[in-house]
């Protein structure tokens, strides 16, 4: 058969045996979840090249954007912040306001050599458009699938501080992935008793059952303390973990 015989001469392009049609729906949609699916495969493979383990030490901070500066959580979220960039860490967040801002105003603050970064990670929405005014290195995302996923690359241990939907979302998302090992030796560390009273109810729910849910050792991922104080206890020791195993 000619080549000429496979043109569409209308618009030029190729009827190869075994096209389908962009009328068939059901065909087309296949092709498209493919493609989608395979796109998935390649960005997989991408970021399973992680960052250099001893470049830097980054706290990621999850926390409520809607409380405002007179707050005292917003000190204190600001307070731990500082300490921890006075110990060399980074410190990265959804880069909006409340304790978010606090997280990267402490940064900001307690970096007076300029030799820390205050990282905002945000996402596209009709509202927060504006990240805030301490973020110094930005990252914008479209969906909050890629963002969860930044955070868990970025970062080397994670803070929950008080936060609504937003934040509970982030914090089981990072207590899963460390339950099925796809995360290791970073800690979660949970600040105040609404999370306390979370893990409490977990245990209720899933490990106090006839029939368990969860395994009781999965209960024991979440370093719950009472403030800021014991957050930055527990990061210290990781932290010079971290430096003891980069001089190794």
């Amino acid at each position: 058969m000619a080549a000429s015989e496979n043109v569409d001469s209308g618009y030029g392009v190729l009827n190869l045996p075994n096209s389908p049609s962009i009328y068939d729906a059901e065909k087309s949609f296949q092709v498209i979840e493919e493609s989608i699916l395979g796109l998935w495969k390649v960005v997989n493979n991408l970021t399973s090249i992680q960052p250099p383990q001893c470049d830097r030490y980054r706290v990621t901070i999850f926390g409520s954007a809607r409380l405002r500066a007179d707050s005292p959580l917003y000190d204190g979220v600001k307070i731990l912040a500082s300490e921890l960039t006075m110990m060399g860490c980074d410190i990265v967040t959804g880069g909006g306001p409340g304790l978010m801002q606090a997280a990267n105003e402490g940064s900001v603050i307690a970096d007076i050599q300029n030799k820390t970064n205050s990282i905002g990670i945000r996402v596209d929405l009709d509202f927060e458009q504006k990240p805030n005014p301490f973020v110094e290195q930005l990252y914008q995302h479209q969906t909050f699938f890629t963002r969860l996923h930044h955070f868990v690359l970025l970062s080397n241990a994670f803070v929950v501080v008080p936060g609504g939907i937003g934040t509970a979302l982030e914090a089981f998302m990072i207590w899963q992935l460390l339950q099925v090992r796809k995360l290791y030796d970073k800690p979660l560390i949970m600040v105040g008793e609404m999370w306390s009273e979370l893990v409490d109810w977990a245990e209720v729910y899933m490990i106090n059952t006839e029939h368990q849910l969860a395994s009781p050792d999965d209960m024991k991922i979440p370093y719950c303390v009472k403030n800021f104080a014991e957050a930055t206890a527990v990061l210290r020791k990781y932290h010079a973990q971290w430096l003891q195993g980069c001089k190794i």
